[in-house]
């Protein structure tokens, strides 16, 4: 059982870095039912709607503001805190947002994710870390089938690239400094995972398909599509959740077996287009309609991209439980209940649901 593979996490220390975005929030959330205790690194949240806002965890934790490219002011977390586990989230996540500003994603992702390698080498108490790259860090040949995780990285946006470069330089502080053949000497053991198109309640990111829907529809306009045929792997946020989470206890309790990296993406039917998870955004909402635009000049942007999770199923153990359409309800539930509900209360009832589906 999910459970029981996770009950590893209670009391011990858990650094999330991003805690304060929607994965960082939705992943401190679940951590603190497991009983962990969660120190949090990041910036401030982008909105007052935010998840990490509306569910007041951040009383619950270390609540600690730092920009990832800051390497001193991380160190001294690091150094204070003792963290067991280290699960790093901190990006510039945004495709759209890179053309514009590619300086900044590439050190805020390579430079932010080499601040924390070098902090967990030099932390004694760290056993683990998780390192949360992007499915678009492979190089996009616009193939039908699933990227593996042998397959080559790259990245035509500034983002996808710079996410591909995280990959590269993980993998080379895997083998150069925790590598699995000297275990013994350092203790220490790293992963990085790939997740598919993460949907759920409490983003509010721009740029992103069902924030920008629920902005349409809560101003009563229509949803505008830019690439209604463009084809994504669609999973709800807690999908690749339990897999980091999987993982890691992994780590933690077999170690060399599970470093290296892994794809969290959905089972073949939730691959479909933003047509169709629109549609069923709309049919779920109970009202609203939705165009297709044309930009000038816009931004290139792949229009298919999948994965294969053959390695997470069969070597971890890990299943996708939740398809696109039970994905689009628990989201479209949550966007509806975010200003009367008790949100934390309601976000790990969604939580419970899926241990128990």
């Amino acid at each position: 059982m999910l459970q029981d593979e996770l009950s590893i996490f209670k009391d011990k220390t858990v650094l999330v870095t991003g805690h304060t975005g929607f994965k960082g929030s939705w992943l401190t959330l679940w951590l603190l039912e497991l009983g962990a205790k969660v120190v949090g690194y990041a910036r401030n949240p982008v909105t007052e709607k935010d998840l990490f806002v509306v569910s007041g965890i951040g009383k619950e934790i270390i609540d600690i503001r730092g920009d990832i490219r800051n390497k001193s002011q991380l160190a001294k977390v690091f150094d204070k805190y003792q963290p067991e586990f280290v699960f790093h989230l901190a990006a510039q996540p945004l495709v759209k947002y890179s053309y514009d500003h590619p300086g900044e994603t590439y050190e805020v992702n390579v430079m932010g994710t080499l601040n924390v390698l070098e902090c967990l080498k030099n932390c004694d108490s760290c056993k683990v870390g998780v390192f949360v790259t992007s499915d678009k860090c492979y190089e996009n040949k616009e193939w039908t089938w699933g990227y593996r995780e042998n397959d080559p990285m790259g990245g035509y946006d500034p983002y996808s690239s710079s996410k591909g470069c995280c990959e590269l330089l993980i993998s080379s502080y895997e083998r150069s400094f925790f590598n699995t053949s000297q275990l013994a000497a350092h203790g220490k053991v790293i992963a990085s995972v790939r997740a598919g198109n993460v949907i759920g309640g409490g983003d509010w990111s721009p740029d992103r398909l069902i924030p920008d829907c629920i902005r349409s529809l809560e101003k009563g306009s229509p949803i505008e599509i830019r690439s209604p045929h463009a084809v994504r792997p669609w999973q709800h946020v807690l999908e690749p959740l339990s897999g980091y989470l999987l993982l890691a206890a992994k780590l933690w309790s077999q170690k060399t077996a599970f470093s290296g990296g892994w794809n969290f993406g959905p089972e073949r039917e939730s691959i479909v287009s933003v047509e169709t998870i629109t549609e069923s955004l709309l049919a779920c909402w109970g009202s609203g309609e939705r165009k297709c635009i044309k930009i000038s000049n816009p931004a290139h942007e792949a229009n298919f991209l999948s994965l294969d999770i053959s390695k997470a199923i069969n070597l971890l153990g890990w299943v996708p439980k939740w398809d696109y359409q039970e994905a689009i309800e628990k989201t479209v539930d949550w966007y509806k209940q975010y200003k009367t509900a008790n949100m934390r209360e309601y976000s790990i009832m969604q939580i419970q649901e899926y241990y128990n589906y």
